[in-house]
């Protein structure tokens, strides 16, 4: 057995949190000195949010910020109040141009090296910013699986987005208050009033409503795909009749069409039944 040695790769599993300024190029082309010192002071903000979410910065090179972080829940909070505190102090200080940041996020294996780290960890995540509206959020499918239930987030699937010289994978792009995650989006504040508090986004409502639904999807999908069809039919004639007059008339055609699908169904099944016998 060959002797372990010191220099071999060193690897963990860890939060990466890559965060880009949208259009640094065109800032920089209209107002280097101006662009510059906004740069500088929102990485101020950036470092001290991720400092407080137990993270570390690893690299700020170029417009770029590069994170990382041992809670994937921790890191996603993060992410949101990184965007929250850039929109506040753009608020502050309107620009003609304000900076927006993209942020992306993915839980992966990345390789040590010192105080750096690198992989297919990173360079996801670096993608998947890319993906991200200007003061958006967007995560890979690894950690949605770990935050989707333990944030009060929305999230919009993506799909399998085509990354550059990554094979294509799920994303997702954060919301609140069904709208991306981007600039004026975030949670209302603890000192809101109660006004505020009371146009806030029903998030759990929603997931309720829709976990329901996935219920009623479910039960339809179990039955016989005729009656589950007329049972969908009768269902919008119910709510037309409801909505649209004081008349009650949908009895008659909801109960023509279950009629329907029933003999249908006996009928269907009657020829089965009678070679059966015959045998």
């Amino acid at each position: 057995m060959a002797p372990m040695t010191d220099d071999k790769v060193k690897r963990r599993l860890t939060t990466v949190l890559c965060a880009d300024v949208y259009g640094y190029s065109r800032l920089m082309e209209a107002d280097e000195t101006g662009t510059l010192e906004t740069l500088r002071r929102y990485r101020t903000a950036i470092a001290r949010l991720v400092e407080r979410r137990d993270g570390r910065i690893v690299n700020t090179w170029g417009d770029a910020v590069i994170a990382e972080f041992a809670s994937v829940v921790e890191a996603v909070q993060c992410a949101v109040e990184i965007q929250q505190e850039i929109s506040s102090q753009a608020a502050d200080a309107p620009q003609a141009s304000p900076m927006q940041f993209r942020i992306g996020i993915n839980l992966g294996d990345v390789m040590v090296d010192g105080s750096d780290i690198y992989g297919d960890g990173v360079n996801i995540a670096s993608r998947l910013q890319e993906l991200a509206e200007p003061g958006g959020v967007v995560i890979s499918s690894s950690v949605y699986d770990q935050v989707h239930n333990k944030l009060s987030v929305g999230f919009d699937c993506l799909g399998q987005r085509p990354l550059k010289n990554i094979a294509p994978l799920t994303s997702y792009r954060l919301t609140l208050g069904g709208r991306a995650a981007a600039q004026g989006s975030f949670p209302i504040e603890e000192s809101a009033t109660p006004s505020e508090r009371a146009r806030a986004p029903r998030i759990e409502d929603r997931r309720e409503l829709s976990s329901a639904t996935n219920v009623v999807s479910d039960w339809l999908a179990r039955l016989p795909r005729p009656l589950a069809a007329a049972l969908t039919v009768s269902a919008f004639l119910i709510l037309i009749n409801l909505f649209t007059g004081n008349k009650i008339w949908f009895h008659w055609p909801v109960a023509a069409i279950l009629f329907g699908v029933v003999l249908r169904m006996v009928l269907g099944q009657r020829p089965e039944s009678d070679s059966k016998t015959e045998r």
